[in-house]
């Protein structure tokens, strides 16, 4: 077990890792640090606590947005793809009710 230290909105956390996720974490320190200052401002500055919740009501906000409104960019391929298996699919279910 790895121990790396994220610093999120001026404040630094020791946090234990999996070995090989060190990366990973650096990738959410990034995506913290982009909203951090806005949760900053709104919590006065006065408590890392209500910093921290700030931020975490604007991650579940995005989140939220994110799943009532997906993202258009699903591969053309891959849509054909899926079609033809669901075709396949109800071409042998087909069969199957037609030979019974």
């Amino acid at each position: 077990m790895a121990e790396i230290t994220l610093t999120v909105a001026g404040r630094s956390y020791n946090v234990a890792a999996r070995e090989g996720d060190e990366s990973h974490l650096r990738h959410l320190e990034a995506l913290l640090a982009k909203h951090a200052d806005t949760a900053q401002r709104a919590s006065g500055g006065l408590s890392a606590e209500k910093t921290l919740l700030y931020l975490a009501l604007i991650l579940a906000d995005l989140l939220d947005e994110a799943e009532k409104n997906p993202p258009s960019g699903v591969s053309p391929v891959l849509l054909d793809r899926i079609a033809d298996r669901l075709e396949a699919v109800a071409a042998a279910l087909e069969e199957d009710s037609a030979s019974a």
